[in-house]
């Protein structure tokens, strides 16, 4: 089994390892776009012209699934990308979790970067999801980029600004950008209130990975061999993982890929 991940950046790493420990015979396609990152400031039309682009360089390996391994590009380039790949490809996309957050009861906030955080579409998920549960949107400013980087400073003062806009009643987070979930903790700690519930945070990279092994037909095996692949393709191009990949658990959990040019 074949399973390809695509984002601009790093933000793929949760679903991947979510992958990785469902299934570690599976072989990884990991397909990024360093030359046309971040996607989140373009334009819909443009960000969808790249997100193909990285798509047909992950389907020229002929996986049998393709995960969109971000929120920004699952909002405006999904319908694109399974009109192109589908139905040979299935293609599976990042949705925040909000539902399964609201069932709790909330009251309830959605960290996602400054482009998603009131747009139609996730007001939209918050209307059919989160009726009569009480939910604050929250921007995460520079956030995704100081965690696509490694920048510790930058990371602490993103996250503490989020923070400071975090209602202090709010007993469940939603990370909806897939960023967020390399730092899953640090955020924890950062909008828990000494006294309160342990907060509750929601991220969508157990559910993407259990989703892309149902449209498959096939089962969780943590079991068995961990003979899976890994192939790292960055704009196109075969290659390795970014160096900031492995300031992460998720990222230590891959195996190390090189180049075909390097390879004996």
């Amino acid at each position: 089994m074949k399973i390809a991940l695509m984002d601009s950046g790093i933000g793929l790493l949760a679903a991947t390892a979510a992958v990785r420990r469902l299934r570690p015979d599976a072989d990884l396609v990991l397909s990024l776009d360093p030359d046309g990152m971040p996607w989140g400031p373009r334009t819909p039309e443009d960000l969808t012209g790249r997100a193909l682009a990285v798509a047909e360089a992950a389907a020229a390996r002929r996986p049998d699934a393709l995960i969109v391994g971000c929120n920004t590009a699952t909002v405006h380039a999904l319908p694109a990308l399974r009109a192109r790949l589908e139905p040979g490809v299935p293609v599976i996309g990042t949705v925040p979790a909000i539902k399964p957050a609201a069932a709790g009861g909330g009251p309830v906030a959605i960290w996602a970067t400054p482009a998603t955080t009131g747009s139609p579409y996730q007001r939209g998920l918050i209307e059919d999801f989160a009726d009569g549960v009480h939910v604050t949107e929250v921007p995460c400013w520079g956030l995704a980029e100081a965690v696509e980087y490694a920048d510790e400073a930058a990371i602490d003062v993103a996250i503490a600004a989020a923070a400071a806009l975090t209602p202090e009643d709010v007993t469940t987070v939603v990370l909806g950008c897939t960023h967020y979930e390399l730092v899953a903790e640090r955020i924890r700690v950062a909008v828990q209130r000494p006294g309160a519930a342990p907060l509750a945070l929601h991220g969508s990279a157990g559910a993407v990975a259990a989703q892309a092994l149902r449209r498959l037909g096939e089962q969780p095996a943590p079991e068995a061999p961990a003979e899976g692949t890994l192939t790292v393709l960055l704009s196109g191009r075969e290659g390795v993982l970014p160096a900031a990949a492995l300031h992460y658990a998720e990222g230590r959990l891959l195996p190390a890929a090189e180049p075909l040019a390097d390879r004996r």
